[in-house]
């Protein structure tokens, strides 16, 4: 029986060959998921009409624990909060969000998924399930599955250093949090 120390998935180069195919097929991914012919699309057939930028908004909305502050929702899509104080604005004046006055703070407003903006992102969301569930004819799940996990791991890790970025370049954005500090030391480290 083969050593554990002899097992050539062990072998740096090829980490680093399966790290390179993975930002390949991640750059294909990612280019066709935000294309705007394909959102425009994936809009017309939910019947609706957003703007890229809008979505994630409403899905970070979706996220939240109640009413959102504007700082807290910029801190979350990690961009300024007058980009987000111009989104709301437009989106509220679709009716698919509403401010309410804060309780703790009297000068903040919080900002909530109104049941057209509920019903719009489940629109949409389910226009993207179609498009996937097509793509994904004949994957196993378990592939699906554990596609989701790394996926994931991966977004949480680039997230932590984006943050850590923006702190590091002088950005006011916000700090990772306490338990991320470690992980984000260790993949920033040689």
């Amino acid at each position: 029986m083969p050593d554990a120390a002899d097992d050539p998935s062990d072998d740096p180069a090829d980490g680093r060959a399966a790290t390179a195919d993975l930002e390949a097929v991640l750059a294909s991914l990612a280019y066709l998921l935000t294309r705007s012919q394909e959102h425009e699309r994936r809009i017309a057939k939910a019947g609706i009409t957003a703007a890229r930028s809008d979505v994630y908004l409403l899905r970070a909305l979706t996220e939240a624990d109640g009413p959102s502050r504007v700082g807290d929702l910029a801190d979350r899509l990690m961009v300024k909060p007058s980009h987000v104080t111009r989104q709301i604005d437009r989106l509220e004046s679709q009716h698919l969000v509403a401010r309410t006055p804060d309780a703790l703070d009297r000068r903040a407003r919080r900002v909530a998924l109104t049941a057209d903006g509920r019903s719009l992102l489940e629109r949409f969301k389910q226009a993207n399930i179609t498009g996937l569930t097509d793509a994904l004819d004949g994957v196993p799940a378990p592939d699906v599955a554990a596609t989701v996990g790394v996926l994931g791991h991966l977004i949480e890790r680039y997230v932590q250093r984006v943050r850590g970025s923006l702190l590091a370049d002088g950005d006011d954005g916000p700090p990772p949090a306490p338990e991320a500090r470690p992980a984000l030391r260790a993949a920033v480290e040689p």
